[in-house]
């Protein structure tokens, strides 16, 4: 399909253009123009997702080295070896390939679950359909909270403003409007409507005209790789790899050069240089980020959550900070309307019906409030009186929404919104008797009013009426009430949170009043409360202390609790947000874990990182374990890892200076690795220690540090003891001295697995059953692979049962030291 460019079409020659009507297309002519333009998607047919992903096993600038290495000494005459060993890395890749893909697969069916809809016009009817299924020439309704699902012409519009920061980087909402715009350039012209934009406030109709990667937005994405801001899992990934580069540059550098003035062959001395460089990267940490991931997510699928963002699992490991609207997450969530109260508290009959006329008319966004007003008033009055003209939607600025009606002749509006923000619009106010009084002489007592129900919990909605079409000089009419129960269990729930580490804080738009009501029932300790007038007024640098010291924020506009994430995070905390509404999502998108829920706007789940199928705060507690398992496990591959690669590392650099051959050839060091990796590829399904899962877990580069060095160090003590017993008392060959170190170190690194993942004895931590079947798998199979051809490929060979007895000891005494170490080692080091 050719882009759309005649953006400047009249309405009737649009329809005419793409065949369609006012009322859309038929679902025949719907399905075959899908087959035609194909799914309105961005995404990558799978072919070239599954290449794409297995090319990125070997971006490593190390393989990738050591690959073209391998490839010159395959053309100056080692063919085998450079064989062998090009084989051994395309296998790590496949094996990290097929671990990625099948955990990228199980997270695909679960995105479904949360899949963005639409509200499109098919033969009149108005449908809910993916996005996917829309095609050019459909009919679509747009509401506050929705997102644009393909470039589109706007038909009709009322107060329609869209947020179009995605595409044009202007914070502001624009507002749009039907007719052709002088503008030559399709972002600006106000009748155009784009792919990744988001309806801010008001509602409109508008055509379909390019869909996929015919819009302006895939144009654009093709130039720019739109990336969401590194999150604290992701920073500590980046930190680690740029560490454990820099050590590994410097020794490679050494070794190379030492073997050099050795006089050893250059090609065979880079090959292992490189080799022993890679045995020290753990080159499977994305694949078994990715596994951990998935199998957290499927795990977290099964208590209703979907994750979007699969770091984000790691970071809600990290929490320590929860930030939380108060509707539907603290309290139920289902709204109770008592009706409107005007001067003094008396129940107003009038302002029922003026409160139920705005509710049941207004076309803008879907609220419980407005809802509630239908559910708890009981209207008796004929509304065929009452004809709409217009509306005014809510917006966050100014805080209220208003139908203009014609009524016997008459142009009356009906505003309803925040207290304050109607009271700022009216002169006068209504006496229970009908009578008019100037405003200033009641403002004192409504106010009184207000702060008393408002410490009783309740929720109050300003209620006005004037003439004309305009917000301005109305009459004060009463106040609509509200009452919202705490959940049964949320305080149980809360504490919990707080056992776990997590401190929650409730960031609100209702009266602080109201807010501190909710806290009170949760038995929130020292609860500290904080304006959006107060917080304008304070420096983002005296924020930083600030919000952590605050519980709750109340009367606080969208704008202003991105700030509070945002100083949150900068403060050094990692900061969760739970949100479900379109005022939302710059909050979620400034969070390290973003937290919709399903029945939410589009806008706010497309910006979540996870999406809660059940608005419950306390499966948010399962999935703080779920990430801390998940984390935890993750942090086992990259300790063991790295201390067992840079001990083996630094024994064959070692003992490489004082050999007339290298320790291991470099297809023999790769093969190494390659065994000791594959029981780290289990840990995604091992236990965890109930311990690691009371606390936030977090990155650690200097604990990581001393860990591999310790550790390393341990294990180096063992093989240089296994070098010696070869060298001085068995007196082994060249052949035999490598077959024996492979056993021992291959051994040794596979039965450590079981005791480094825990800081416990490991008798009283019990490992997965997957874990122990790998670890028993190549404990048996490494001995029988020295005498099989595979082992003579390698260059190895069966060595005498008499080398076994003392290796067996050396392996228990290894195993015995660490486990004496470990104790010590956690006993004075704080585990993260």
């Amino acid at each position: 399909m050719k882009k759309f460019d005649s953006w400047d079409f009249g309405i009737d020659q649009l329809f005419a253009q793409f065949e369609s009507k006012t009322e859309g297309l038929s679902s025949q002519e719907a399905d075959n123009r899908l087959k035609i333009y194909g799914p309105n998607t961005l995404k990558t047919s799978s072919k070239f997702k599954k290449l794409s992903l297995f090319l990125s096993q070997f971006t490593n600038p190390l393989i990738l080295l050591l690959m073209g290495a391998a490839t010159l000494s395959f053309f100056l005459g080692g063919k085998t070896d450079a064989s062998i060993i090009l084989t051994i890395v395309v296998a790590s890749g496949l094996l990290g390939f097929f671990q990625e893909r099948g955990a990228l697969n199980a997270l695909e069916k679960l995105f479904q679950l949360v899949e963005n809809k639409a509200s499109i016009l098919r033969e009149g009817t108005e449908m809910q359909l993916s996005f996917s299924q829309i095609v050019p020439g459909d009919v679509i309704l747009l509401r506050a909270g929705d997102l644009i699902p393909a470039d589109c012409i706007l038909i009709e519009a009322n107060h329609l403003f869209v947020d179009e920061a995605m595409m044009t980087g202007e914070s502001s909402p624009v507002e749009k409007m039907p007719g052709a715009s002088v503008d030559t350039t399709p972002t600006k012209k106000l009748n155009c409507l784009f792919l990744g934009t988001m309806v801010a406030s008001g509602f409109g109709k508008a055509l379909v005209v390019s869909t996929g990667r015919n819009t302006e937005f895939a144009a654009i994405a093709e130039h720019i790789r739109f990336r969401p801001p590194e999150t604290a899992f992701e920073i500590g990934v980046r930190r680690f790899g740029q560490f454990l580069l820099q050590v590994t540059l410097f020794l490679v550098i050494i070794i190379f050069a030492a073997n050099i003035y050795l006089k050893k062959d250059i090609i065979e001395s880079f090959l292992f240089s490189l080799a022993l460089a890679i045995g020290l990267t753990p080159q499977l940490l994305p694949a078994i980020i990715s596994v951990n991931l998935s199998h957290g997510a499927r795990r977290m699928a099964k208590k209703k959550v979907v994750v979007k963002r699969l770091t984000s699992l790691e970071n809600f490991g990290q929490m320590d900070v929860l930030c939380s609207d108060k509707t539907g997450t603290i309290t139920l969530g289902k709204l109770r309307s008592d009706g409107t109260f005007g001067i003094g508290g008396m129940p107003s009959k009038k302002g029922n019906f003026y409160g139920y006329l705005n509710a049941h008319f207004q076309a803008g966004y879907v609220n419980p409030l407005d809802q509630a007003i239908l559910d708890g008033i009981a209207n008796t009055e004929n509304l065929d009186e009452w004809k709409k003209i217009d509306e005014i939607p809510y917006d966050f600025t100014r805080k209220r929404l208003s139908v203009v009606f014609e009524h016997q002749t008459e142009t009356i509006l009906i505003a309803k919104g925040a207290f304050l923000a109607i009271l700022a619009v009216c002169t006068q106010v209504e006496l229970p008797d009908g009578s008019l009084a100037p405003l200033e002489n009641y403002q004192s007592l409504l106010q009184t009013h207000f702060e008393e129900k408002s410490k009783e919990g309740f929720r109050l909605l300003g209620l006005a009426y004037g003439k004309g079409s305009e917000e301005q000089n109305l009459v004060f009419l009463g106040m609509i009430q509200f009452f919202d129960p705490m959940k049964p269990d949320i305080a149980n729930t809360v504490s919990h949170l707080q056992k776990q580490g997590v401190s929650l804080k409730i960031i609100t738009g209702d009266h602080p009043a109201v807010a501190a009501h909710a806290a009170s029932c949760l038995n929130l300790p020292h609860v500290d409360i904080l304006t959006g007038a107060e917080l304008e007024k304070i420096s983002d640098q005296a924020l930083l202390k600030v919000a952590s010291k605050t519980t709750i924020f109340a009367q606080i506009d969208p704008n202003e609790k991105e700030r509070i994430i945002l100083a949150l995070r900068k403060a050094g905390h990692v900061v969760g947000y739970l949100g479900d509404g379109i005022n939302d999502v710059s909050a979620l998108h400034s969070a390290d874990v973003g937290i919709a829920v399903n029945s939410g706007a589009d806008a706010a789940k497309e910006a979540a990182d996870l999406v809660l199928l059940e608005k419950d705060l306390s499966v948010l507690s399962i999935g703080i374990e779920e990430g801390r398992r998940t984390f935890a496990n993750t942090l086992k591959y990259v300790y063991m890892a790295t201390s067992a690669n840079f001990g083996n590392m630094f024994s064959m650099a070692g003992i490489s200076l004082f050999l007339n051959f290298l320790p291991l050839l470099p297809k023999q060091v790769l093969l190494t690795n390659f065994f000791s990796d594959l029981p780290e590829m289990a840990l995604a399904t091992d236990h965890v220690d109930p311990e690691i899962l009371t606390r936030p877990v977090k990155w650690h580069l200097p604990f990581i540090r001393r860990f591999m060095i310790i550790f390393g160090l341990v294990s180096s003590l063992a093989d240089y003891l296994t070098f010696g017993v070869l060298l001085s008392w068995l007196h082994a060959d060249e052949v035999l001295f490598r077959s024996g170190w492979f056993v021992e170190s291959v051994i040794s690194a596979t039965l450590v697995v079981l005791l480094i993942r825990t800081k416990k004895p490991f008798y009283r931590s019990k490992p997965g059953k997957l874990l122990i079947a790998a670890v028993l798998f190549i404990v048996c199979f490494t001995p029988l692979l020295l005498s099989s051809p595979l082992g003579q490929l390698f260059g190895f060979q069966a060595i005498p049962l008499s080398f076994y007895a003392p290796l067996i000891l050396i392996l228990v005494f290894y195993l015995f030291l660490v486990e004496i170490i470990k104790h010590f080692f956690f006993k004075h080091t704080r585990y993260v």
